[in-house]
């Protein structure tokens, strides 16, 4: 008899799809999601061929076969790269041009989570809209059928390897490649070494139980682990990959970690000279400096301001055609001639070696060139997912008319409000101050930035708390300032 199937709703989130395996979708409900993403792929294209792959995780073989079974019911043609990163599956569309992916991964969430990264267009994900379309299809089951066919694609991780390491460093560069056992570091430490790295490796055997710490790149366990290794062996610089290999967390030759916006602007800065007149994306989450940079204004370059997502910036990178994108994250994102658009840690690795290549000075000193900006870590108190949207929008209200009547923050003026994701504002001096409502959690986001001191972060941080506790509808914070 075949399994009852069972789909948690809520695991169909803004820009992937996440569950725990079997306790919140079987391996029935796999071959659902399997069949409506098979769906979305047969309306946009004829005998369509799709890319897939999957991360290293005790069950995701088993999750693959259920989702491609699903796939091939719908008309799609299977091609699957078997193991690798989400970076390679992206890049799979452009070597083989076939007409979607989609990558089993569940990134780095803990064992026990299954999930799955899909686009269509080449060098993109879904965004909120295709991913209610796919949570409407599979849940309604309006699926399309077919028969399609299975290929395996073997070794396409070489073709991978290869593409990435053609750009090589002249400076010996030594680096600490860690993978928090997950299935980077058959990737990193290899194209580090092949672009002319010295490699101390961290924790790069694949082991799927994670036995350390998840592979995160945000998580202080993995950060400290890192900044001990390159201090011991007097690394240039740490990388740390996430567990599908599209993030890349940083510590300095001096062990301390560099927030991913500054080093983004280190990266758009050493572009800027090489390719001027050129366009960044960065995410509302990211450090105001990038507006005021002396280096990327004298090279006539512009940055925009976008929603947080690794999804909606990629997007972005694409329709603005911008050289590349930051996010607060740890997600980067180089476009033509540097690569293809997409999300991929290693090739982000790879920008800052050439990076350190090209200065005399460490990249300890290069974060210390930029001008100093005290930034509030993310936070997040708790707003139910029912009202968190409502309470935005009153929020974008109160805070235009606050700008009109001339009200002042800290003895400053609101100059300008940006409300592409939630609402950011800025005074006078260049800080600012955001509000938005997190994409998959039950909280919003809040971050402050001040160029002039700690004390005005904490003013503009006072002041959004101030409105948030008014409005009555806000909880605990994860974390404050």
């Amino acid at each position: 008899m075949a399994n009852p199937l069972k789909i948690d709703p809520l695991g169909f989130r803004e820009y992937d799809a996440r569950w725990l395996y079997p306790e919140k979708i079987n391996s029935e409900g796999i071959k659902f999601v399997g069949k409506g993403f098979g769906t979305q792929v047969v309306k946009k294209n004829k005998n369509p061929r799709v890319t897939v792959g999957h991360d290293y995780r005790s069950y995701s073989e088993e999750v693959k076969k259920k989702f491609i079974d699903g796939l091939i019911s719908t008309g799609c043609n299977v091609e699957d790269i078997g193991l690798c990163l989400s970076p390679t599956v992206y890049f799979s569309q452009f070597k083989l041009n076939t007409d979607a992916v989609a990558m089993i991964t569940a990134s780095h969430n803990e064992n026990g989570w299954t999930g799955i990264k899909m686009g269509i267009e080449k060098g993109l994900t879904h965004c909120k809209e295709e991913m209610s379309e796919l949570k409407d299809i599979v849940l309604n089951e309006k699926f399309a059928t077919g028969n399609g066919s299975y290929k395996e694609i073997k070794d396409f991780n070489k073709i991978y390897i290869n593409e990435l390491s053609t750009n090589k460093i002249k400076k010996k560069i030594k680096v600490v490649a860690a993978c928090g056992n997950g299935t980077a570091g058959i990737f990193a430490p290899e194209i580090l070494k092949k672009i002319g790295c010295e490699v101390i490796e961290l924790d790069c055997n694949l082991d799927f139980n994670f036995p350390k710490y998840n592979p995160n790149p945000e998580d202080m366990k993995m950060l400290h682990e890192i900044a001990k290794c390159v201090k011991e062996n007097n690394a240039d610089v740490g990388f740390g990959f996430d567990g599908d290999g599209d993030r890349v967390g940083v510590i300095d030759n001096k062990g301390n970690e560099i927030f991913a916006d500054k080093i983004g602007l280190l990266i758009a800065r050493n572009i800027s000279n090489q390719h001027p007149n050129s366009k960044f994306i960065v995410d509302v989450k990211s450090t105001g400096l990038f507006e005021k940079d002396e280096i990327l204004k004298k090279n006539n370059c512009k940055t925009i301001y976008w929603k947080t997502g690794h999804s909606y910036i990629k997007r972005k990178v694409n329709e603005e055609n911008a050289i590349a994108g930051f996010e607060k994250s740890g997600h980067f994102f180089f476009n033509k001639p540097l690569g293809y658009g997409f999300d991929d840690g290693i090739n982000s690795a790879i920008q800052i070696c050439h990076l350190i290549n090209k200065q005399d000075i460490t990249i300890n000193e290069m974060i210390k060139s930029l001008p100093q900006t005290f930034q509030s870590p993310t936070m997040a108190p708790f707003c139910k997912d029912e009202e968190k949207y409502i309470l935005i929008d009153e929020l974008i209200s109160n805070i235009n008319k606050l700008k009109s009547n001339n009200f002042q923050i800290d003895g400053l003026n609101i100059t300008k409000i940006l409300t592409v994701n939630g609402v950011r504002f800025s005074l006078e001096d260049g800080s600012w101050g955001l509000i938005r409502a997190s994409s998959n959690k039950p909280s919003l986001v809040v971050v402050t930035e001040s160029p002039t001191s700690a004390k005005r972060k904490k003013e503009i941080f006072n002041f959004i708390d101030n409105l948030l506790q008014k409005s009555g509808k806000i909880g605990e914070y994860d974390q404050k300032i």
